[in-house]
């Protein structure tokens, strides 16, 4: 069969695998888009259901179904049928530095939900501007950037924020969790087929439901549904009422770094689809990318959307380009008819969160096995920024637990056990930290010290405009400082690297090192 004629099929069983998955991940972003909003920003129940998840079905629906048309569209040209489509979704990310860093403190010094909302909505907006016009550049960035560099700041991610996190989950619940996870385990693992063929996570997400209502941890819940459906409405004079009021360029300082984040993210998530097989254009990604995140603002949703992290795992799950489309339907209805409530009610989190597990876990596997091996301490070295983020993220939950803000106790009472002025320096801009160091170890590690004193320049230019390693400490939280000279330590640190690089290039050239 010629490649012209070739026809795959647009779903194959194991989209149900993928589907359950990417299911489960985007329907915890939707329960902390309700609480979040909810319990911080005091937003009315008519704004969140009939504004912002509505918006955001029309972005995830749009973009869910652009990527599996892409995939599609590949494998019909490649002629393979084990294509997988990009997952895509709301950026957690992303989601609580809008919350916590734009929406709550507006609503803190406004009392005023209705203007954090509007505020929100040019923050997403801009995000999706600063990704489309990144979408113009992205290659030229990711032609340059070791692919050691672009994978390792994905297993950072992925060894915390999804695998540690859906771990702790999985074991504060072990008598719902552990054997859907187990299950999980063993289908993608070691490729047990399950009788009759069933999709491992459809039969992990069952059991464990049962699991759940058997044991009583689903006592209290009513399976009663509220449906009430909530068509996408035109937001885009409030949007461009918050856009006209100069107010919103304080928190400029959150929307560029975020929007840059997502745009280098995207990158990543792209170069690590095509380290696993399946090479999609740069352009065309990250431009519909921007999109949705435009079009969520303009019909009322306030969080962006973007590629997900995440294409390894559902690929080694065998999903193809039906799990992206099928996602994107269930996703939609559940924002369009209100029945998220009905959805929590039934299935118990824990079911599903296995299949979140698996995906980080083979992200991390996948930034070691796809990379040259002695780039390995080099993608080792990305991770350690993503591991900063992390641990501060811990710090700041706990003190939030007591009651207390990171602002409010200070940084004296950590510094005497825990560097933590450190810690907070690396977790700032940390995804680009992480690309530079490990680009610096793999042209290190390639004797090629002229890039190694390159990459040690781009990250004193970072550092002196505060797009790494500058913070201030608010009362919402921890801040980047953007401005000349904002990490000066930092910055003249890595123009010393960067000498000493060139010197011994200059050394090596002229035979002393030989």
């Amino acid at each position: 069969m010629s490649q012209s004629s070739f026809n795959p099929p647009w779903f194959v069983r194991k989209d149900l695998d993928g589907f359950f998955g990417l299911m489960i991940d985007n329907l915890i972003q939707l329960i902390l888009i309700v609480s979040l909003c909810r319990e911080l920003i005091h937003l009315p129940d008519s704004f969140i259901f009939g504004r912002i998840l509505p918006g955001a079905a029309i972005s995830i629906l749009v973009g869910n179904f652009f990527y599996a048309w892409q995939a599609h569209r590949l494998a019909r040209e490649t002629g393979r049928e084990d294509v997988t489509a990009l997952p895509y979704g709301i950026n957690t990310v992303s989601l609580f530095a809008f919350v916590f860093f734009i929406m709550l403190p507006i609503y803190q010094e406004t009392k005023d939900p209705v203007w954090a909302w509007k505020v929100g909505l040019v923050a997403c907006f801009l995000n999706g501007v600063i990704e489309i016009i990144g979408a113009f550049i992205a290659e030229s960035v990711r032609r340059v950037t070791p692919r050691a560099a672009l994978l390792s700041a994905l297993a950072g991610i992925a060894i915390t924020f999804i695998s540690m996190d859906f771990t702790f989950k999985i074991f504060a619940q072990p008598l719902v969790a552990m054997v859907p996870m187990a299950i999980i385990f063993v289908a993608y693992f070691s490729h047990q087929k399950l009788p009759l063929g069933l999709p491992g996570g459809m039969v992990a997400i069952a059991i464990g439901t049962i699991m759940g209502w058997l044991l009583g941890t689903m006592s209290g819940k009513s399976l009663g549904v509220n449906f009430a459906v909530a068509m996408p409405t035109f937001a885009g004079g409030s949007l461009w009422e918050a856009l006209t009021d100069p107010a919103f360029l304080n928190y400029f300082s959150v929307i560029l770094p975020m929007g840059i984040f997502n745009v280098v993210g995207s990158l990543q998530n792209i170069e690590s689809a095509e380290a696993a097989g399946d090479r999609f254009p740069t352009f065309s990604s990250l431009m519909v990318n921007g999109i949705g995140s435009v079009v969520a603002a303009l019909f009322g949703s306030v969080f962006a959307t973007t590629i997900y992290i995440g294409h390894p795992g559902w690929k080694r799950l065998g999903a193809r380009s039906g799990y992206s489309a099928l996602n994107g339907l269930f996703i939609a209805f559940l924002c369009l008819t209100g029945t998220i409530q009905g959805v929590l009610n039934l299935i118990p989190l824990e079911a599903g969160i296995g299949i979140l597990l698996y995906i980080g876990i083979i992200i991390v596997a996948q930034s070691f096995q796809e990379t040259p091996r002695e780039h390995a301490p080099a993608v080792a070295l990305g991770i350690v920024p993503a591991l900063a983020a992390w641990g501060l993220l811990m710090v700041e939950t706990g003190v939030r637990a007591a009651g207390k803000s990171l602002f409010e106790v200070g940084l004296a009472p950590f510094a005497r056990s825990l560097a933590i002025h450190g810690m907070i320096s690396l977790e700032r801009g940390f995804i680009f930290s992480s690309m530079i160091l490990a680009s610096i170890g793999v042209a290190l590690i390639e004797r090629e010290f002229v890039k190694a004193s390159a990459w040690s320049l781009a990250a004193a230019s970072f550092s002196a405009v505060g797009i790494i390693h500058a913070y201030d400490l608010a009362p919402g939280g921890v801040t980047s400082r953007f401005g000349l000279f904002a990490a000066p330590e930092f910055a003249i640190g890595y123009l010393l690297l960067a000498v000493l690089f060139w010197a011994v290039s200059r050394i090596e050239r002229n035979g002393a090192l030989e």
